[in-house]
């Protein structure tokens, strides 16, 4: 069983922050990719040649698309004869469980048009187990063939940082995985051609619990630093300067920094879909999990405390202020706002009363909530704010023109400094 067999026609099932980047470098590595997509704004886009995406810039998605060898869409037929595919779909928790039904669906939808000799990769982080006992079985049922022998199935988590300029899709080592030796070989002969470094593991569950393992690690270390930043506010000692200090240790010790929350798609879920499968397989609790959770899931009402106590001082109630949220996406230079703590932020403080207005170019505005004020960012705006919370420090904001206009500004990225700027 080899790539290549019915062709290099990849198809990429999902067009977002993970499956737009491997589309896109697809076509650079040769194949012919079709980009399916449920979203119809989002389908409307690619076709037009307009990116969303800020690691895919449009100039780069108009090329893909002049090549002729990248199609958008939204239907299924247009998958038919595949060589290999890539499942990019989200997963996210429903009532605080893991929720599957997208790679239900899309594994259903791709099965009736799998070939002989086929590769098919699952990236979407899930629970060790899914590959073998979701995907396959799925495959199998709509296509009438059989895993292993007549077509190849791996697990190869995505590992995609939005934003991070060092490194990319390319250059990261890709964790790849195979149901048998053979599907193995064929998923490594994928993704030879897609980055330039794969690290084999011996079955999809291990790839798949190694997704867990790398973002439950930094959930619990972000918690553990957001926890020391309360507390070190309380005792009047400024934890950045503190954090600059202890990072000048060349070893035993990795920098991280407090903020609002945790967004994204992954470590706001991540370490929750390992905490139930340990409670659903083993009846045991994963403490440090429930912990990281407590803590980094109420950053933003520590955050909306603070910026309350802000207020009070300047004598102005929360329920008679206008708030501008500064960035809303979960983290800098990118338009995500999957889980995003800026929302949890936007809806306290519109309970409480205030009037919220959001500056942030990146995001996508048709994916906000309706109620969701969006204004640019100019002198105006600043100036009929009572405060600025600085929520995503995006390197193209204008901040001199926050730090001179702003009447006042809770910064939680430490990005600012002047003598009307509080930090987190």
């Amino acid at each position: 069983m080899t790539i290549g067999r019915c062709g290099d026609r990849l198809v990429v099932v999902g067009q977002g922050y993970v499956g737009l980047p491997v589309a896109m470098r697809a076509v650079d590595a040769g194949f012919s990719v079709v980009g399916l997509e449920v979203d119809q704004i989002r389908l409307w886009s690619l076709s037009d040649g307009v990116s969303y995406i800020d690691d895919v810039p449009s100039d780069r998605l108009r090329a893909a698309i002049d090549t002729g060898r990248y199609l958008p869409s939204g239907d299924y037929r247009d998958a038919d004869g595949f060589g290999a595919a890539i499942i990019t779909v989200p997963t996210p928790l429903k009532d605080r469980e893991p929720d599957l039904s997208f790679i239900v669906s899309a594994t259903t939808q791709l099965a009736p048009h799998l070939r002989r000799g086929a590769t098919v990769v699952l990236e979407s982080t899930t629970c060790p187990g899914t590959t073998d006992e979701l995907v396959v079985p799925a495959l199998e049922q709509g296509s009438g063939l059989v895993a292993g022998r007549d077509f190849a199935v791996g697990y190869s988590p995505e590992r995609l940082d939005p934003g991070n300029k060092q490194w990319g899709l390319v250059n990261t080592p890709k964790v790849i995985s195979g149901i048998d030796e053979r599907s193995l070989a064929a998923v490594r002969a994928l993704y030879s051609r897609l980055v330039d470094t794969v690290v084999p593991v011996s079955a999809p569950r291990v790839a798949e619990l190694s997704k867990l393992l790398e973002n439950t690690f930094r959930h619990i270390n972000i918690a553990l630093i957001n926890e020391i930043a309360i507390l070190a506010h309380e005792l009047g000692v400024d934890v950045w300067e503190a954090v600059d200090a202890a990072a000048t240790k060349p070893f035993g010790f990795l920098r991280f920094t407090p903020g609002h929350g945790v967004g994204g798609h992954c470590l706001p879920v991540d370490p929750t879909y390992l905490a139930w499968l340990v409670r659903r397989d083993l009846n045991r609790s994963f403490r440090f999990v429930a912990m990281a959770n407590d803590i980094n899931d109420h950053m933003p009402d520590y955050v909306v405390r603070r910026l309350t106590a802000t207020l009070d001082r300047r004598h102005k109630p929360v329920a008679d202020s206008t708030v501008m949220l500064l960035g809303l996406a979960y983290k800098a230079n990118t338009g995500d706002t999957r889980e995003a703590p800026g929302l949890r932020v936007f809806e306290l403080l519109t309970q409480l009363g205030a009037v919220v207005h959001v500056a942030d170019t990146h995001v996508e505005q048709h994916r906000s909530p309706p109620e969701m004020k969006f204004v640019d960012l100019s002198v105006e705006s600043l100036r009929a704010a009572d405060v600025v919370v600085l929520i995503t420090d995006h390197d193209d904001v204008d901040y001199e023109l926050v730090t001179a206009e702003a009447p006042w500004v809770l910064d939680t990225r430490h990005r600012l400094s002047g003598a009307r700027v509080e930090h987190l």
